[in-house]
């Protein structure tokens, strides 16, 4: 779904215009400024009264092709490659990491400039490394236009890369993929497989989340085998895991009313999985098109709507950076699957002081699943906890 960074793509030109004119090149890694006033995901995802004339729209169910739809849709304004995982070394000590790619349009066309700098795309990318064992956060950001090999995405062979942040095909078409990263010693290499089939997410991977023309295209990966190396405080760690992979494009997102979500990917010890976002609205209430999926062991996902997913918050954390308090353990339940789930982060520092502020970070649970004990862990992102009202803050 139009997730954290995902979603942040939309209207990153107001703080990337500099790019656009060419005076800022690069923005390196954090400590990053405070958001810039008025810069919020809702502000960025609603309609841009006529910015967003002459873009394609997710209107309609489509086709899917892999491993085409691996690949760029510059048609639309916005789009993303996104992936979170949880790792380990053979000894048990845990990792969790976030790479995330965006494309941000500026114009529906390209420019008609001589320049070599001149391009209508820009890319932004999150990097972020959970450090569980010594309780440390790294989080990484960085921006440039798709001028001179900067940056940009391919299809054939798949390649979506943000300087030496990358993920590309290991052979032809586009899994096996590699995912590289690398800032102020903190470096992730990993290959992951596909595991199992993409999920088309909502309508046959027509994801709708505001009224109108607030919808995307949506599916994910949602169990990757995973192994390579984490190395960070210089000492390289091999790793294996599990990673989950979100893909989105669209043009238009949020409406008017919603302020910000609560996204769920839980990985099950008995080879399930759980998507679930649930949309918060300005007067503290839960958006309609909340939605999720069940992905059994084998055979098709299972779509939710709002009504089949139960979520408690049952404790805050609050940010000794922005004063920012998140929702910090939850409560999930999915009656119609048997479904009880108890969810903690696996540290509770894990908000990305970015361009907009969001939290992202690994979890873990324990609960039953028809009646039998399960655990795992996973991924929760929460945005617009800090653009909120008071009405739609987590109780403190």
């Amino acid at each position: 779904m139009q997730r954290g960074g995902k979603g942040l793509v939309r209207g990153v030109g107001a703080v990337l215009a500099m790019l656009a004119g060419g005076v800022f090149l690069v923005t390196r890694e954090p400590p990053a400024p405070p958001p810039a006033p008025g810069l919020t995901v809702a502000s960025l995802l609603g309609q841009t009264g006529g910015g967003d004339t002459g873009y394609a729209r997710a209107l309609e169910v489509r086709p899917f092709h892999f491993p085409e739809d691996h690949g760029p849709h510059e048609a639309f304004r916005t789009e993303w490659w996104y992936w979170t995982g949880n790792l380990q070394t053979a000894e048990g000590r845990a990792f969790g990491y976030q790479l995330t790619l965006f494309r941000n349009a500026l114009a529906p066309t390209a420019p008609e400039r001589a320049s070599e700098w001149g391009t209508r795309q820009l890319y932004m990318g999150h990097f972020a490394l959970s450090d569980i064992e010594a309780k440390r956060f790294h989080v990484f950001q960085r921006f440039n236009r798709a001028a001179l090999g900067l940056a940009g995405a391919q299809t054939q062979p798949f390649r979506v890369w943000l300087e030496d942040w990358e993920a590309r095909a290991v052979k032809d078409g586009a899994l096996p993929m590699r995912l590289v990263a690398a800032a102020e010693g903190v470096d992730l290499a990993l290959e992951l497989e596909e595991g199992k089939p993409p999920v088309l997410q909502g309508n046959q991977g027509l994801s709708q989340k505001g009224a109108g023309e607030g919808a995307s295209y949506y599916y994910s990966l949602t169990r990757m085998p995973s192994r390579g190396t984490v190395t960070v405080e210089g000492r390289t760690h091999a790793v294996t895991g599990a990673s989950w992979m979100d893909r989105e494009w669209s043009t238009v997102g949020l409406d008017a009313s919603q302020i910000g979500w609560d996204w769920f990917a839980l990985q099950l010890s008995d080879s399930t999985e759980l998507m679930y976002y649930q949309l918060r609205q300005r007067d503290g209430a839960v958006a309609p098109r909340s939605a999720g999926s069940f992905v059994p062991p084998q055979g098709a996902a299972v779509q939710l709507k709002r009504e089949d997913v139960r979520l408690e918050v049952r404790d805050t954390w609050k940010s000794p950076r922005s004063g920012v308090a998140y929702p910090s353990r939850w409560h999930l339940a999915v009656p119609s699957q048997g479904l009880e789930l108890d969810i903690l982060p696996a540290q509770a520092d894990q908000e990305l002081p970015v361009v907009v502020l969001y939290w992202e970070g690994a979890v873990t649970f324990t609960g039953t699943r028809a009646g039998q004990p399960v655990t795992g862990r996973g991924y929760v992102e929460l945005t617009g906890y800090g653009d909120a009202p008071e009405a739609s803050r987590p109780p403190r």
